[in-house]
């Protein structure tokens, strides 16, 4: 029942926060619920040697044979402790913030991660679509009553993409259960379902489509830069980064065992479509003037090399995704956390109306260039071992998508550098008063520097996790 408790321990902790008044309180049980969902995880992703990974299963809809049957395997490790990690550091890092009704905003926030616990833990395909609309549905609320101005159009149109993303992949699962052998919804079914390669090729791009909205990648990702820019920071720092790896765990578990030969067949395709967003998604970013967006576009860019890297098919790329999904999830959140304070303090966006922030908040200002440094892959840095090896793996494909995927490097460094010297250097904008880290938000950000370097000096126990799960998914979907 470990498995559960992952699960469990945010939604009951949820449910009785909606009914808690104080606001103290509230953070307090959220804060707690998180770290004990923490320990837990800690506890079973690093089970003495010989554990490769964990299962549970009960009947849940005997009628139709779909069980609750939860896996920790590799990809499932990375996933949950990420999630585990980042909701901790996202109470500590927002527990000056002040919400109306914080009740329901602390209770929706927990039961978020509960819903992506349940994705990243479902071996059932029916369970991992009920997760699946779970976790989305509090960032639905959460966007639409705690966001900015455009929050209406802006949840609409995040609700429109997710809606479709999510048709598809329910007539595709009802398809797939309907030809397994024994009609059941459990993973292994439906990995040993035979299609034909007309039936491959349509329910193979429902899926993918579904995946696509969620990482986003190009063309699929236009309502992310609005979402992250209105909603809530805290619930910003959720979507980025946790929820858009649902996306990039779903092509793992889901659609490459599933669909290998189309996946096989289609991986060009998709290879240069999440080039050329990695690179439309950084020139962007180049022209950007609020801080909000910059990022936004950033995360893009991320998320096009780990789409890349998932159907370069060799297991150096995709060790090399799965070491990168936990660390850009970390350091999205350091970049985050470092933009509530600044906009909590001074309500200012637009990184033309800062500057000089470093004569008043030196702590901040150091704890940034490390988070900003580590998001572009500096060495000994925990964001370059896993960009290395995704470049490394999509080289061994194509040397010529490698180099073109290169130039995103270079782009990456001219907008975060920018960013840093707007913000935090040049001329000081005496108007602008920012006080430097409180004592939550200081420890929020050292432990993610902590991570940065001891990740980026030895990632040794990251990068166990899933080798042998990269093993496994190079022999199945091998070019």
């Amino acid at each position: 029942m470990i498995l559960s408790s992952f699960i469990f321990i945010p939604l009951l902790v949820g449910l009785l926060v909606f009914f808690v008044q104080q606001q103290q309180l509230v953070k307090a049980l959220s804060l707690a619920a998180s770290v004990a969902v923490l320990a837990v995880v800690l506890y079973a992703v690093y089970l003495p040697a010989g554990h490769a990974s964990l299962s549970y299963s009960t009947s849940w809809l005997g009628s139709i044979n779909s069980n609750f049957a939860l896996l920790l395997d590799g990809p499932a490790k990375i996933t949950t402790l990420l999630t585990a990690v980042s909701f901790v550091l996202i109470f500590l890092a927002t527990w000056n913030n002040n919400y109306a009704n914080s009740s329901s905003y602390y209770a929706l926030m927990l039961l978020s991660m509960s819903g992506l616990m349940g994705v990243f833990l479902s071996a059932d395909a029916l369970l991992f679509y009920f997760f699946w609309e779970l976790a989305l549905i509090p960032v639905y609320f959460l966007c639409s009553i705690w966001g900015g101005e455009k929050r209406i159009a802006v949840t609409f149109k995040f609700f429109i993409y997710t809606f479709i993303g999510s048709v598809l992949m329910l007539i595709g699962i009802i398809y797939l259960y309907n030809k397994t052998a024994d009609q059941s919804f459990a993973w292994n079914s439906f990995k040993a379902v035979v299609l034909t390669a007309k039936e491959q090729a349509y329910f193979f791009w429902f899926f993918f489509i579904a995946f696509a909205i969620k990482m986003p990648v190009f063309p699929f990702h236009t309502w992310q830069p609005d979402a992250y820019e209105t909603s809530p920071t805290g619930t910003t720092m959720v979507l980025s980064g946790v929820m858009v790896k649902m996306g990039l765990f779903a092509v793992i578990r889901w659609l490459l065992p599933v669909f290998p030969d189309m996946s096989d067949k289609m991986a060009n395709i998709i290879i240069i479509f999440s080039i050329i967003g990695m690179l439309y998604a950084s020139l962007i970013a180049m022209k950007q003037d609020n801080i909000k967006r910059l990022i936004a576009y950033s995360s893009i860019a991320h998320i096009g090399l780990m789409s890349a890297g998932l159907f370069a098919g060799n297991t150096v790329a995709y060790n090399g995704v799965l070491a990168q999904m936990f660390n850009h999830g970390i350091n999205i959140i350091g970049l985050w956390i470092v933009v509530d304070i600044i906009e909590q303090q001074t309500g200012i966006r637009k990184m033309s109306e800062l500057g000089g922030l470093a004569q008043q908040a030196p702590r901040l200002t150091i704890m940034l260039v490390i988070v900003a440094l580590a998001n572009i892959a500096l060495p000994l840095t925990n964001g370059f071992i896993g960009e290395f090896m995704m470049f490394t793996g999509l080289y061994q494909y194509n040397p010529w998508y490698a180099v073109v995927a290169g130039i995103s490097i270079i782009f990456a460094a001219v907008y975060t550098l920018g960013m840093i010297q707007k913000v935090f250097y040049g001329e000081l904008n005496t108007a602008v008063k920012v006080v430097d880290l409180k004592a939550m938000q200081w420890l929020a950000l050292a432990l993610i520097v902590a991570m940065i370097f001891v990740a980026g000096v030895y990632p040794k126990p990251l990068l166990q996790l899933g080798e042998a799960a990269g093993q496994v998914i190079a022999t199945t979907v091998t070019k």
